[in-house]
C-alpha cells in the first residue's frame, strides 16, 4: 500500500505549514507520515521552516532560538506530536543558501536530535544534496536516507547515485515517475517516495505504479486514493 505523507503537515484546514498544529492535524486525518524542513539557527538549533527567511523576522542562520516566532518549532518539539507516524526530515543546506555550512554540521545535529528523541527507526532523512545525506550517514548509519531529485534531474544517474551511496529511498518529482523507474528502484532495494503529488489523476497514477509514498498537500484526497480497493 502506498503511504501518504502530509507535505509540511496538513494545511488544508487553515493550519500554517511546518507547525505543530499542521502536524497534529495530519495525524488526526490519518496520514501515515509528515514531511518537514529543518534549518540551522545561529546558536546551533534545528528550526522547522522551509525558507531561509522568516518574513518580518530575519534569516534563520542569523537568528537564535529565543528570536524565533512562536509558530516555528524546533525539531525536537515535533516528534511527540507525530507519534504513530513516520517523520520525513528534509535538511535544507544548499550551496547558495544564506548561512550555507559546507562542513555539514546540520547533518550531525539532526542525527543527534533524532537519536535523543528515540526516533532512529521512525524517520527518513532527505535532502537534495547527496553530500548532506552522506554526512548524516557518517553520523548515524542506522538512519533511512532519501535522495531528493530536482525538476531537471536525470533519473538514471540519480538512481545510480542513490543505490551506490547506500541510501534507502529516492524522492523524485511527480513528473519524473514512470513504471520503469519504480521497477528499477525496487530492483535495487530503493523505496520511491514521490513529491509533491496533488492532482487526483497523479495520486491515482502513483498508487497504481506502486510508489511507496506520496508527499502531498491534498491529504484527504491522497488518503482516499491510497486506501481505495484495487
Amino acid at each position: 500500500m502506498t503511504a501518504v505523507f502530509a507535505h509540511r503537515g496538513c494545511t488544508e484546514h487553515g493550519s500554517v505549514e511546518n507547525t505543530l498544529d499542521a502536524f497534529a492535524e495530519a495525524r488526526r486525518l490519518g496520514a501515515d507520515g509528515v514531511e518537514l524542513d529543518v534549518r540551522l539557527t545561529a546558536d546551533g538549533a534545528l528550526a522547522v521552516h522551509h525558507d531561509a527567511e522568516i518574513p518580518g523576522v530575519g534569516l534563520i542562520p542569523e537568528l537564535e532560538v529565543s528570536e524565533l516566532p512562536p509558530h516555528v518549532p524546533l525539531l525536537a518539539d515535533v516528534f511527540p506530536v507525530c507519534e504513530g507516524m513516520t517523520v520525513n526530515v528534509e535538511i535544507k543546506n544548499a550551496p547558495g543558501d544564506p548561512g550555507w555550512d559546507a562542513a555539514e554540521a546540520v547533518a550531525g545535529l539532526t542525527a543527534a536530535a533524532i537519536e535523543e528523541a528515540g526516533w532512529s527507526e521512525r524517520v527518513i532523512v532527505s535532502s537534495f544534496q547527496a553530500a548532506t545525506l552522506r554526512a548524516v550517514q557518517a553520523a548515524d548509519p542506522r538512519l533511512a536516507l532519501g535522495l531528493l531529485w530536482g525538476f531537471a534531474e536525470h533519473p538514471a544517474a540519480a538512481l545510480d547515485e542513490a543505490a551506490a551511496s547506500g541510501f534507502r529511498a529516492i524522492h523524485p518529482f511527480v513528473l519524473s515517475v514512470e513504471a520503469d523507474l519504480v521497477r528499477r528502484a525496487h530492483a535495487v532495494g530503493l523505496a520511491v517516495n514521490v513529491w509533491t503529488v496533488n492532482g487526483q489523476e497523479d495520486l491515482r497514477a502513483m498508487v497504481a505504479l506502486g510508489a511507496d509514498a506520496v508527499i502531498t498537500d491534498r491529504l484527504g484526497d491522497a488518503v482516499a486514493a491510497a486506501r481505495q480497493p484495487p
